[in-house]
């Protein structure tokens, strides 16, 4: 398959810049052009080169080098290089003391951080578990998990960079004594919104896992054991939680301390918001990400080969411009700078890998693709490793070095770190990702909105005959991929996954074959499907830290769908005017009824939707099954839904209320959220929006497009309406 080779910017790449990344003035005007901006990058960074012919000729290099999308710094480095505000860093770790001065002089630390576009990880491991006394006081201890909802408060009042709120990672060890209220502690999801979650596995924990036996609870202040547990009891929990909602992940500590290159310095605790970057007290991480798909160049057969040659040259160049990142950066308080001048950490990584397989014809989940992706990453390794050490003759090796290892300038080079935005962009897929859809919307002049095939793909099918004007809405009903669909050849279904098609094996032996050359860490979500089990869970869990991840982050599909709820109306041409409220009218004869199992809280349910003759909802019943726990309750909620839409509420008002009831209890998968959710599904199968256009439907908060949960995250990825992502993300 023939690479592409233009570099201009897709309409969608330039609508996220426009939106995030380019200046603005004080009305809000956008002032830059990108050209400009990847200028104003190339020159900040560069200008920390004291020889003058040097800097010139870097400043130069470092714009051909962004400018082609070749590769892209971090969200940070491209909004605040050359900008008053200075600071470049993506990901923060901050220290959590057991004490009152030490913990809110880290809340402040963290809005400081958040206020200029970082995300921070914490580990509360640190803080006495709830009851333990409190010798200053002789009150009681509150427990990590109240303070937890400090941080939560205060992130949520301050915006990162005035672009978006910030993110957390919490972290608990599992020998901590409140680690149980800890996993379950975002099972209500009104709480500790702003957090991702973690739990730090021993190797001690696994080993009685494995055993099925009891182990350690430890008071982190006095070092007491203060009871012991069934291992097997708390690992089920963890699986349980994740399958529910994918949190809590796991993040395998030992494992992560056995690479420490600083021991002397710090153990490691804690990790950024998405679990790719484990971190010491107030050391940061700059990260940036080569293009794959733009290393590629076509053989004497015509066809795509990776061109080793150019991905050297800027695997030498994205290292010296990360560690020129190092020294341009500023940072909000002085321990952060002096932190990361003694660990110079960088963070190199790749974007495009998915693509990058399309074009060589290899499939994402095959032995060749794993091979493939330990190949390259064995490849970046050595080149990076020659630049750093080549820095270090030049500017002596990073302060911090112990002797542990070669002398590099580096403590850490690469890593693969979430690409959401940057990759939107460079117009790829995202870091080792595979692609979520091969079917995306675009605008199209007159204001209408096109499905737009993923350009390889349909070169693909139209080159070897099996494309068709029908092709992409099949591939849109069968959930943007075109496995199963007997049009397409076996070799091409094969090559063309995304992200449902790939096994959680597959996911996870992906995830190990990058780790293997990688001395921080990988971002990657192993996603499963709605019918996966909690042993399915449990089995990604044993299956990743054996291949020697250093973390890992499941996703059933759909387990998140009541985390960002979309209620919106519109009025819909065509249906009468609505009754007077206090006029009930009769069901009469109702023309069609629709069924929809569902579960909640409670236990199995049908919901029952009835139209009338108008088709108008009508009349809603539940009928709940025999072992229902609150069956008198579940009938209720559908005789009070009828007598509401019979006295002439609109069915969005009697939905929305059934979801209040949700939001207000608290409560993760209740009964009155799954009827709603059922009503909606209904509607949507009957190509019905409900009598005001009502549409219930996981969306982005920001445009309205569809969200999908990759590396760790909740991210857009844009709709038929709003015709391409805005750039959000939740992290």
């Amino acid at each position: 398959m023939e690479p592409r080779t233009e570099t201009a910017l897709s309409a969608n790449a330039l609508k996220v810049l426009e939106k995030r990344y380019l200046g603005k003035n004080a009305e809000g005007k956008v002032t830059e052009t990108p050209e400009i901006m990847f200028r104003r990058v190339a020159n900040a960074i560069a200008a920390v080169n004291t020889n003058p012919s040097e800097r010139e000729f870097l400043a130069e290099e470092y714009y051909r080098f962004v400018s082609s999308l070749d590769f892209l710094p971090n969200s940070p480095t491209l909004m605040n290089a050359g900008r008053p505000l200075g600071q470049l860093s993506a990901c923060f770790v901050l220290p959590v003391g057991d004490s009152m001065p030490e913990i809110f002089d880290t809340v402040k630390a963290t809005a400081l951080i958040h206020q200029t576009g970082g995300g921070t990880g914490f580990s509360f491991s640190r803080l006495r578990q709830k009851g333990a006394v409190v010798r200053s006081t002789g009150g009681q201890a509150s427990g990590p998990v109240s303070f937890m909802t400090v941080f939560n408060a205060s992130t949520g009042a301050v915006s990162q960079g005035g672009t978006r709120r910030g993110a957390n990672m919490g972290i608990l060890r599992v020998d901590h004594p409140d680690i149980l209220e800890f996993i379950d502690c975002k099972l209500d999801q009104t709480q500790v919104t702003n957090f991702n979650i973690s739990v730090a596995i021993t190797d001690e924990f696994m080993a009685a896992v494995k055993e099925n036996r009891n182990y350690d609870l430890i008071a982190p202040h006095s070092n007491e054991v203060v009871d012991s547990i069934p291992a097997r009891m708390v690992f089920d929990r963890i699986a349980k939680n994740a399958w529910a909602n994918g949190e809590p992940g796991l993040f395998f500590i030992d494992t992560a301390n056995r690479y420490n290159p600083t021991p002397s310095r710090w153990t490691y605790e804690a990790t950024n918001p998405c679990g790719e970057q484990v971190l010491g007290p107030y050391e940061s991480c700059n990260l940036g990400s080569i293009n794959l798909e733009r290393h590629t160049k076509v053989d004497s057969r015509g066809e795509a080969v990776i061109d080793w040659e150019k991905l050297a040259r800027s695997v030498y160049l994205g290292v010296r411009f990360l560690d020129n990142v190092v020294d341009a950066n500023r940072f909000p308080i002085k321990e952060l700078s002096e932190i990361n001048q003694g660990a110079r950490r960088i963070g190199l990584g790749i974007m495009g890998f998915a693509r990058l397989l399309m074009l060589l014809g290899i499939p994402y989940d095959s032995e060749e693709g794993l091979e493939m992706a330990e190949k390259i990453m064995a490849f970046i390794q050595e080149e990076a490793e020659k630049t750093s050490l080549d820095l270090a003759k030049v500017h002596g090796p990073y302060p911090f070095f112990e002797g542990i290892g070669s002398p590099k300038r580096n403590s850490h080079l690469l890593t693969i770190a979430p690409t959401g935005t940057i990759s939107m962009i460079a117009d790829t897929s995202s870091g080792c990702e595979p692609e979520f859809s091969i079917i995306w919307y675009k605008n199209v002049m007159d204001g209408t909105h096109l499905p737009y095939t993923l350009e390889m793909f349909e070169h693909v099918a139209r080159k070897e005959g099996f494309w068709s004007e029908e092709l992409p809405a099949r591939i849109v009903e069968n959930h943007g991929s075109c496995r199963g669909l007997s049009q397409v050849p076996e070799k091409w279904q094969r090559v063309f996954a995304t992200a449902h098609d790939v096994a959680p094996e597959w996911h996870v032996r992906m995830q190990a074959a990058f780790q293997k050359s990688i001395d921080a860490a990988v971002s990657k979500t192993i996603n499963m499907p709605e019918l996966a089990s909690v042993s399915d869970v449990e089995n990604a869990y044993m299956l990743a830290y054996s291949l020697g991840c250093k973390g890992i982050t499941v996703y059933r599909d759909g387990s998140r769908s009541n985390q960002v709820l979309n209620l919106t109306t519109q009025k819909k041409e065509g249906a009468g005017p609505l009754p007077n409220w206090g006029q009930r009218r009769s069901p009469g004869d109702v023309t069609r009824g629709v069924r929809v199992k569902i579960t909640g809280k409670s236990g199995k349910s049908y919901v029952h939707l009835y139209f009338d003759e108008e088709k108008r909802p009508i009349e809603i019943f539940v009928t709940p099954a025999a072992d229902h726990r609150e069956r008198e309750s579940a009938i209720l909620f559908g005789r009070l839904g009828s007598l509401a839409l019979q006295f002439g509420a609109p069915v969005e008002e009697v939905v929305g209320q059934f979801i209040k009831s949700h939001e207000e209890a608290g409560k993760l998968g209740s009964d009155p959220y799954a009827i709603a959710k059922a009503i909606g599904t209904i509607l949507s199968r009957e190509g019905l929006t409900g009598e005001n256009g009502m549409v219930i439907e996981v969306a982005c908060p920001s445009c309205g497009g569809q969200v999908a949960f990759l590396e760790g995250c909740l991210k857009c990825m844009g709709s038929e309406k709003t015709g391409g992502s805005c750039g959000w993300s939740q992290c």
